[in-house]
């Protein structure tokens, strides 16, 4: 995927930081997609709620959906570092790529994984408990620059149910998740899909879990190579 991402638009330019990094083309273009999900959410919770009096249970520290596999591609992984970059302090990025290599080695660490090439790199993950490098307190440090999986994932379940839900002999039901927000959110989605096809990249390549893109797009040695 290497030849992919170097041929595209997107960049992984890692030599700037500061409110001064200019906003690209890919990050408006994103940014309106955005935008956009975020007014079909607002609509489709609001309609859930007066129509059917469904009201999701997710609120601010309610972050066990935080532990899920994020999925994500490149241009919602570009404009996530550059949110990163731009608005993070030196020690919050610093902070930021200690728990993202933690989440790999974790990652390396589980059973069917390769583990780490450099052992002397390897890191004390005895008492991690994994969750997305982005959480902070029970709050997401990047959330004017969430994925659209993130923006769209809500639940009228117990919370405990998402917990659960990370544990693979945990004989609980399932998340109640609220499908009509996502099926909302949809024609954005495929509209930056089609963005990422436009500018000569296969979308399903470039999709890679979020700790993945974020050291990617970070420039930290320990990224894996595309």
């Amino acid at each position: 995927m290497m030849n992919l991402i170097e041929n595209s638009n997107f960049g992984m330019g890692t030599e700037e930081f500061g409110a001064d990094i200019p906003i690209t083309t890919q990050e408006n273009f994103v940014r309106d997609a955005y935008m956009a999900v975020d007014e079909a959410t607002a609509c489709g919770l609001d309609r859930l709620r007066s129509e059917d009096g469904i009201i999701p249970t997710c609120t601010l520290g309610c972050c066990h959906c935080c532990r899920f596999h994020i999925l994500t591609n490149i241009a919602e992984a570009h404009i996530l570092a550059q949110y990163v970059k731009r608005e993070l302090s030196v020690e919050q990025i610093n902070d930021l790529r200690m728990r993202t290599h933690q989440w790999h080695e974790w990652d390396n660490s589980r059973p069917g994984r390769y583990p780490s090439a450099d052992i002397d790199e390897q890191i004390d993950i005895s008492n991690y408990d994994h969750c997305c490098p982005l959480l902070v307190n029970g709050a997401c440090i990047a959330y004017p620059a969430r994925p659209l999986v993130c923006r769209t994932h809500f639940v009228c379940s117990n919370p405990l149910l998402c917990f659960a839900a990370n544990d693979p002999k945990s004989t609980e039901d399932a998340p109640a998740v609220l499908a009509s927000i996502v099926t909302a959110a949809s024609p954005f989605s495929m509209a930056i899909r089609d963005h990422i096809e436009n500018a000569g990249l296969d979308f399903s390549r470039s999709l890679m879990l979020l700790p993945h893109w974020l050291a990617i797009e970070m420039g930290w040695d320990f990224a894996i190579s595309p």
